[in-house]
């Protein structure tokens, strides 16, 4: 089957193949939704690298996973050489347009997964995450309460978040920054607000930022995705679950209320009629990280890299009692979540 994407002829192989047998939707139905959604998609997908994870038989059977684009890829999906530090390299694809997006669709793609970074400056993020992962089932509510919560210490610190259901059990918050700093400051700053929820949160039955799985009960506010070459479903991907969920972009006066099974490969379209793009403009809110490591009270790994935004304030910190006291320092605080453990 030939299909006409804007100005390209993308060739779609065995469409009538069933993807998500729960709801009868087939791989057709798969490419047609991320041809319609492309102008809200593409916007979170151009210049960054593409990881292939391919469903070739739909979500009741075997995936893999695929980093290097394929050597007859089509001339309107665009690739990108990287280095590892293993020594290891590849050549990723770069989905820039319809047309390459349904191409890695009818790949089996069903999940939409790219880097933090864009080309070609693929060192530096230009967000950074906080990611809700549910420990249990049943965490759902804690899971908006912490993102509520998330949005407060973002606010504190002059950071404008985006908020989107995961498309699986989870919730997303992303921020836009500036690409000046390396994956390891921006992941260091990530742990540092993470902890932070945490302690306003103060509850680990609610909310943890223990790394060790078997040690967790609450919600892991997981700020380790901002690490170089990790991945996650970016917005308005389709996820390999049964119900062919979607990672939908959120209004943060939906987020106390929401219920991530209403968004759907069949009802996103309505979805986005009704509210529009909510990560519209998104990108141009992108704010530099650098004052932060004084806010924080951390030190950069390369200290002449963030001089500039010290500003005299070493020290001064952002958190707040909850109970209404004076701000803590960075041991007290440390002290204080050791004897709620």
């Amino acid at each position: 089957m030939k299909l006409r994407v804007e100005r390209n002829e993308v060739s779609i192989s065995n469409p009538d193949k069933v993807f998500f047998p729960k709801r009868r939707l087939k791989k057709i139905d798969l490419v047609e939704y991320y041809v319609d959604l492309a102008p809200c998609a593409l916007p979170h997908l151009r210049r960054r690298l593409f990881h292939m994870k391919r469903f070739p038989n739909g979500v009741d059977h075997d995936f893999f996973h695929q980093k290097r684009v394929p050597e007859n890829h089509p001339p309107y999906v665009d690739e990108q050489y990287v280095e590892f530090p293993s020594g290891h390299s590849t050549v990723f694809a770069i989905v820039d347009n319809a047309a390459a997006l349904a191409w890695v669709a009818n790949l089996g793609c069903i999940e939409l997964h790219t880097w933090h970074s864009r080309v070609p400056d693929i060192e530096r993020p230009d967000y950074l995450l906080i990611d809700l992962d549910p420990t249990f089932e049943g965490q759902w509510r804690h899971v908006r309460k912490i993102a509520l919560v998330v949005k407060d210490v973002m606010d504190d610190l002059g950071l404008k978040s985006f908020p989107k259901t995961s498309g699986s059990t989870g919730l997303h918050v992303l921020a836009p920054i500036k690409p000046e700093l390396g994956f390891p400051d921006v992941r260091r700053l990530a742990k540092a607000m993470a902890q932070e929820v945490e302690g306003r949160i103060g509850d680990q039955r609610v909310a943890t930022t223990t790394w060790k799985v078997a040690d967790r009960i609450g919600v892991f506010v997981d700020y380790g995705q901002n690490a170089r070459d990790r991945t996650i479903a970016s917005a308005y991907s389709i996820r390999p679950v049964p119900d062919a969920r979607a990672s939908a972009p959120l209004d943060w006066d939906e987020v106390a209320t929401v219920k991530a099974e209403r968004f759907t490969l069949t009802t996103m379209r309505k979805r986005i009629e009704e509210v529009g793009d909510l990560t519209k403009g998104m990108w141009r809110h992108k704010r530099s990280l650098i004052p932060l490591f004084a806010k924080l009270d951390l030190e950069p790994s390369d200290p002449n890299k963030v001089e500039s935004g010290r500003g005299g304030q070493r020290g001064r910190r952002w958190e707040s009692d909850p109970r209404g006291g004076q701000p803590r320092r960075p041991a007290q605080q440390a002290a204080l979540r050791r004897a709620k453990k």
